[in-house]
């Protein structure tokens, strides 16, 4: 895929494994439970992060990559984490001037450490980060004129290309496949790869209800049009991004002693909730194999 010597570095584990589990939740519903394990794609570009960046990384062409995050992204991690495995300058813009000169909380310590040189921004300036003049601006300051830029989240045209070999993946093992959405590229991708007759389902983990657009305008730039058959469910945001209440921590913490799995709390825990809720209401057809697609691993520091 790479041709600097170092593809072995982001060798991932593809098709990601299908792992089944027996739960009483769905199983009295006749709800067959599967988990499409992304988080175990590779160790430092997980779950979508690696389906995202993979084929933007084969753009930029070794160029520095530039990109866009909070103070805890895994978007941003990830593409530290990209540079340093394939000997690639990143920059990391980050929300929030306030931040500049404190010490690092320990997700952006880790992306300093491993290479990617942080430059903040006021939330003002942020929010119209996409526009062309804020973003020309942005880089200037950055000294990153010529960098590649990928979007917060990875989310582009090319990420979403990359993200439909995961419905090709789940296309002969489940009739509906949910996970949880920030920006909708994954979801954009999931449900172009799905078969006929396949339905995908998305779980914004950020309040505001403007996802939709953007999954179809993500789909418009890669495809030309929409693309399978797919919804959202705004319901389990749980108050928006990175909030997690004493009931959700209770929900993830109970399926983890149940099944063994560690559940990252800011999105995962939303899906598989959602997913709970959802087959007690009776949204799935006994006989369902429902997919919940695990894209990220609780971060360690």
């Amino acid at each position: 895929m790479f041709d600097n010597g170092r593809v072995t570095d982001l060798r991932p584990r593809l098709p990601s494994p299908l792992q089944e589990v027996t739960d009483d939740r769905f199983a009295r519903h006749g709800v067959r439970l599967l988990l499409k394990r992304d988080d175990l794609i590779h160790p430092e570009l997980i779950g979508n992060k690696w389906r995202k960046l993979a084929p933007n990384l084969e753009r930029a062409a070794g160029r520095t990559l530039l990109t866009f995050g909070g103070a805890y992204s895994s978007h941003l991690r990830a593409t530290a984490a990209a540079g340093r495995l394939l000997g690639l300058p990143t920059v990391g813009v980050v929300r929030g001037d306030e931040l500049a000169g404190r010490p690092l909380n320990p997700s952006l310590a880790r992306c300093s450490a491993d290479g990617m040189r942080l430059h903040f921004v006021d939330r003002a300036t942020y929010r119209r980060k996409t526009e062309p003049d804020t973003l020309a601006a942005v880089l200037r300051a950055a000294g990153a004129q010529d960098a590649y830029v990928v979007p917060e989240g990875g989310s582009n045209a090319a990420a979403v290309r990359g993200c439909r070999a995961l419905g090709e993946e789940l296309r002969d093992h489940a009739d509906v496949v949910a996970l949880a959405c920030g920006t909708g590229g994954t979801l954009a991708g999931l449900a172009a790869g799905l078969a006929p007759g396949r339905r995908a389902l998305g779980i914004p983990v950020l309040r505001g209800g403007f996802l939709g657009e953007g999954i179809r305008a993500l789909q418009e730039e890669a495809f030309g049009g929409r693309r399978g058959d797919w919804r959202l469910d705004e319901r389990f945001h749980f108050g928006g991004y990175a909030r997690v209440t004493p009931e959700l921590e209770a929900f993830a913490a109970d399926f983890e002693r149940r099944h063994g799995l560690p559940v990252e709390r800011l999105y995962v825990a939303k899906s598989l909730y959602a997913l709970a809720v959802l087959a007690e209401e009776g949204a799935f057809a006994p006989g369902t194999r429902l997919a919940a697609v695990v894209t990220g691993s609780p971060f360690a520091g």
